[in-house]
């Protein structure tokens, strides 16, 4: 907020960067109102400028569980807890919901990895993204349900020296599609 007669406006922005060191430090929890912008970046690497060069994790479809954190199906899907999730690397854990999910208890899972707390900083990681969406069935779902997808994007953040697209020539009307109506039958 902005104080009375320093500007017509009644609010402003202001990016705070906030270096996660340990993985609870890094488990995310997206918010409607409260965006976060999530970068991975290499601290040892700089462009140019001076900015570190990076990839940053678009949030696409997101939904959070609606079960008990002590229901069982949530304990095996405790990952869905938060949206994203850092672990450096460990070649044993590769499945966030556990080896055998359907045998699972919930302690070989992402939520007990993460909960160990280790450092991430200039560790080789894993960002563990979590997506998903939620569904009241309707009478059009059965007895087949339409696809529903959910997706997120990785883009490169201070990655390029310069914007990519600058030195593209331009379009000419040879490399444009041509449309044309069928023929009819």
């Amino acid at each position: 907020m902005t104080s009375p007669g320093e500007s017509p406006r009644r609010s402003y922005l202001k990016a705070v960067r906030n270096v996660a060191k340990t993985e609870k430090d890094a488990q995310i929890k997206l918010k409607l109102y409260d965006p976060p912008e999530f970068h991975v970046i290499n601290s040892n690497k700089k462009s140019r400028v001076g900015n570190l060069v990076g990839y940053k994790v678009v949030p696409g479809g997101t939904a959070a569980s609606l079960l008990d954190h002590d229901d069982p199906p949530q304990k095996r899907a405790a990952f869905t807890n938060n949206q994203i999730w850092v672990t450096p690397y460990n070649e044993s854990e590769q499945w966030a919901a556990g080896l055998f999910v359907y045998q699972s208890q919930g302690d070989d899972t992402l939520a007990v990895w993460s909960d160990r707390d280790r450092a991430i900083e200039n560790k080789d990681i894993v960002v563990w993204y979590t997506l998903g969406f939620h569904h009241i069935p309707c009478q059009e779902d059965f007895p087949i349900m339409p696809t529903v997808s959910s997706s997120f994007e990785i883009k490169p953040v201070n990655f390029f020296e310069s914007n990519p697209i600058l030195n593209i020539p331009p379009n000419s009307p040879k490399d444009l599609p041509i449309c044309k109506a069928a023929a009819s039958a």
